[in-house]
């Protein structure tokens, strides 16, 4: 049988190359830009033909599997052989020690899952055979920013010169889902309905209690960090794509911005495709998770699209439930008690529920029931932050060290991000410091 690289190698001009009219996850990152490539006029379609198509970025760290630690140097043969045999959907990030899987346009769950496992999977082994392994979570639990190396490109070299000790202390990772929406649809209009929604989806994916090697008392302390950043967090309300087009066209005439693609909010509409962007997750140690909560904000959409003639609630209240809100879903996950616009408190787990009710046609009519179903798992087991929590209080509760508590969440995460890689090579012991 052939290794998942050899098998995505084999079929990488299908997958990778084939996508030209729209590959929202594929694209070359643009050297001028920091996080996304230039705004580009926008294709009238992609080349996946199905309604509401999807793509998933997920981003990982690259660990030292004995020590635990995040690798300070990357060899960048590394990033060549994996974009050579893997396609063009892996990409660097600002810190050496960040890697981004993207998937090609996707119609259908089953299929994305497939794709992006033999993503990870081949990913995982080059990057053991250059003595490194991937791990997906939102921060790493031993993870010391000041040990860690920019990539040396430019357009990294101008963040770090523009955003200082905020760039790099941006030791985080996410989970990022791209839906095309029907032509006709306005997809600011869409954004806006979508918002009182964010905290949940944040609260299904939270995979970052640790920082610095510290527990934060926090279940996303990757939100956190991320509020360091200018133009990032909920956005405000706009009326359509043409007060946000002119807002992002006076902060560019301003100098503030070089494009579109420096709003870096929770969500948004991807300056480059026909999409609305969700951007506030957590990057997802399991994959299903990640599958899940993409299933879902997919459903979502289609759901807007469909009742668009509703007019949403715009007012100042409404904007500053969602911020307090997503505090509530950073700190405690899907234990938040959520407050409605009339001052009445639910608890995440029951909004779950309401919104996978408002969302079942959607979910019959795209396909993804069964996907939606592992939202239950999620629900009954926690996220990756809650795991996370409790291997680290059993082995504080043994005696163990801090350092050495935190190490056993970093094997654990090893093994949960890619299961065979983990497997077949399992770290050694490393000395215990405190």
């Amino acid at each position: 049988m052939l290794s998942p690289r050899l098998r995505i190698r084999a079929a990488s001009s299908r997958r990778f190359n084939g996508f030209l009219a729209f590959s929202a996850l594929s694209f070359p990152h643009d050297e001028s830009a920091p996080f996304d490539p230039p705004a580009v006029p926008r294709p009238p379609a992609m080349s996946a033909q199905c309604d509401y198509s999807f793509g998933i970025e997920e981003e990982f760290f690259l660990v030292r599997p004995h020590s635990r630690l995040l690798a300070t140097q990357v060899p960048a043969r590394l990033l060549k052989r994996a974009r050579a045999e893997l396609g063009e959907s892996i990409e660097s990030e600002l810190l050496q020690a960040q890697i981004e899987i993207a998937s090609p346009v996707q119609c259908d769950i089953g299929q994305a899952r497939r794709q992006l496992g033999e993503l990870r999977r081949g990913l995982a082994e080059l990057a053991h055979e250059h003595g490194l392994a991937l791990l997906a979570a939102g921060t790493h639990p031993l993870g010391q920013w000041r040990e860690q190396s920019q990539t040396d490109k430019p357009r990294y070299r101008q963040l770090v010169e523009d955003f200082q000790i905020v760039a790099r202390r941006s030791q985080v990772c996410g989970l990022h889902v791209h839906v095309q929406l029907p032509d006709g649809v306005d997809r600011v209009q869409a954004m806006n309905r979508a918002m009182p929604w964010l905290p949940l989806l944040l609260a299904l994916s939270t995979s970052s209690p640790f920082w610095d090697r510290l527990n934060s008392g926090l279940m996303s302390y990757r939100q956190a960090m991320y509020d360091e950043w200018p133009r990032t967090g909920i956005p405000d309300f706009f009326a359509g794509e043409a007060e946000y087009d002119a807002f992002a066209d006076l902060l560019r005439r301003a100098g503030a911005i070089a494009d579109a693609g420096s709003l870096w909010w929770a969500i948004r509409p991807s300056p480059n495709f026909p999409t609305v962007e969700l951007r506030i997750a957590d990057a997802c140690t399991h994959l299903d998770d990640s599958l899940a909560i993409a299933a879902l904000f997919r459903c979502l959409m289609r759901h807007i699209a469909r009742r668009r003639a509703e007019p949403p609630p715009c007012d100042a209240a409404t904007r500053r439930l969602i911020d307090e809100n997503r505090w509530r879903a950073k700190r405690s996950g899907l234990q938040a008690q959520f407050i409605d616009a009339h001052g009445r408190s639910e608890p995440a787990l029951a909004q779950l529920r309401r919104l996978r009710e408002l969302v079942a046609e959607d979910a019959a009519a795209l396909d993804c029931t069964q996907a939606l179903r592992h939202l239950d798992t999620i629900a009954e087991r926690g996220t990756s932050a809650h795991a996370q929590l409790a291997i680290y209080r059993e082995h504080r509760q043994r005696g163990a060290s801090r350092n050495s508590a935190l190490k056993a969440v970093v094997d654990w995460l090893l093994h949960a991000t890619v299961p065979a890689a983990a497997d077949a090579a399992p770290p050694r012991s490393a000395p215990d410091t405190p």
